[in-house]
């Protein structure tokens, strides 16, 4: 009998030299030219195509925006969002690139461009602003990025980047050690991995362009000297709160300074404008509802940074009391328990927030690594495979169904998703352990 690995059968054993042209493919590299800059003109070295900027998009910021806790439930306030973004990306140098917009349910202040137009906005900094112009000015920022292509520019060292977080981590321990440290799989595939972090002068280029797409579609550029004065205020009161944000935008009082200075003379017409803060307050009206239960979700994931997870339960559990069928309060307070070895109440939790946000993948993903670590891996592999069917793509649940096979004595469907996983990672500890049971098994032979 063939064994059938994914979607290809092997009549033989696969020798260890096509185990190599396998990994060769898996990881195979970027394709680099040369391309002239949409802003200034000018011929740059990018590391990607449009098209491929637009693929690496479709394919990465789905699993950003899960990470994130998925999109925001109140339809109005993606409605809202997206009108604004549209306008100014009407207004910008790539008005053809298929922008997106969409407030996503992560606590912490931060937002963030896909190189193929898709971006996505924290409900942490949403809650902290004003009014629409100083929302324009930071989805104006963000187009500024798409724009002038920055992430094209950083393609190379980030998809370095996000091999190796892709690759490692994953499978702390052998199934004799326990699966507590699974905790951290899908958390740990986020901006830092997926998005660019852009220098200096990408900055200052994008904070230039955010204020020339607001005033062309009518907004008062003080909305960028608000946007600019939340996040300086914020960085003194709470820095930790901050932390994300800068890690792909540096904080700079030289950036707050050139702002004032754009409006006080390039822009001083503009800023009879009006700032629409009433029309803001009122599409923001169901996220600011939830602002005390989001500041005390905000503590507790400051406290679960530090791996204080009892005191971070404290918080959360707060925050849950506050806004029950917040889905983000749910899933933070069952990782917290989780983390704690308290499976059962994380479990409760984790099948709430399936419950509150069903389309959503995360719940999914971290129920199954609750039931996985309790021994149910019938139960866990259902829970993966929900997660997969919701968000395929990502290879870390792809080996974590491969590990509740393993430990059902499925040998041959544990195989099939070991290979699967190694089709697109080919280092780390999980490849590591996919590989060796695929040769134990007699799935790969050494010559």
């Amino acid at each position: 009998m063939p064994h059938e690995l994914g979607d290809r059968v092997f009549r033989r054993s696969m020798t260890r030299r096509d185990f190599l042209w396998l990994m060769s493919v898996a990881g195979g590299g970027l394709l680099h030219g040369c391309a002239t800059d949409p802003v200034t003109g000018k011929t740059v070295l990018v590391g990607m195509s449009e098209a491929q900027e637009i693929q690496l998009d479709r394919s990465n910021s789905p699993h950003q925006f899960s990470a994130d806790y998925g999109a925001v439930q109140e339809a109005p306030v993606n409605d809202y969002l997206s009108g604004v973004g549209e306008s100014l990306a009407a207004n910008s140098h790539r008005p053809q690139m298929p922008y997106s917009f969409r407030a996503v349910n992560a606590n912490h202040v931060n937002a963030y461009a896909f190189p193929g137009g898709s971006i996505g906005v924290t409900r942490g900094i949403l809650v902290d602003l004003e009014n629409e112009a100083e929302l324009a000015g930071l989805l104006g920022h963000e187009v500024g990025h798409v724009s002038a292509r920055h992430a094209a520019e950083q393609a190379g060292k980030t998809m370095i980047a996000q091999a190796a977080v892709m690759g490692g981590g994953i499978y702390a321990g052998s199934k004799d050690a326990g699966l507590g440290n699974l905790v951290t799989t899908l958390g740990s595939l986020g901006a830092g991995a997926l998005l660019a972090h852009y220098s200096r002068d990408n900055e200052r280029e994008s904070d230039r362009l955010g204020l020339e797409y607001m005033t062309r579609a009518g907004y008062n550029p003080e909305g960028m000297v608000g946007l600019m004065d939340v996040l300086r205020s914020q960085r003194q009161s709470d820095p930790n709160a901050l932390e994300l944000m800068f890690a792909t935008h540096p904080p700079s009082d030289e950036r707050y300074r050139y702002a004032q200075q754009a409006v006080a003379t390039r822009y001083i017409e503009d800023a009879r404008l009006p700032l629409q803060r009433e029309r803001f307050q009122d599409n923001m009206a169901a996220l600011r509802e939830l602002k005390p239960a989001i500041k005390k979700q905000q503590e507790g994931e400051q406290k679960m940074a530090r791996k204080q997870y009892r005191q971070a339960e404290g918080y959360l559990r707060e925050a849950v009391a506050l806004a029950p069928d917040d889905y983000t309060g749910n899933m933070l307070l069952g990782k917290a328990l989780l983390a704690q070895e308290r499976t059962v109440e994380a479990e409760r939790f984790f099948e709430k927030a399936k419950g509150i946000y069903p389309a959503e993948a995360q719940s999914h993903h971290f129920d199954g690594i609750s039931k996985l670590s309790r021994g149910r891996y019938a139960a866990a592999f259902r829970a993966f495979d929900g997660y997969e069917k919701r968000l395929p793509g990502n290879p870390n649940t792809v080996f974590l169904k491969g590990i509740a096979l393993e430990s059902m004595q499925d040998r041959s469907g544990a195989a099939a998703q070991y290979y699967r996983y190694l089709r697109s990672v080919n280092q780390g500890q999980a490849a590591q352990h996919a590989y060796q049971r695929l040769q134990a098994w007699g799935y790969l032979q050494q010559r």
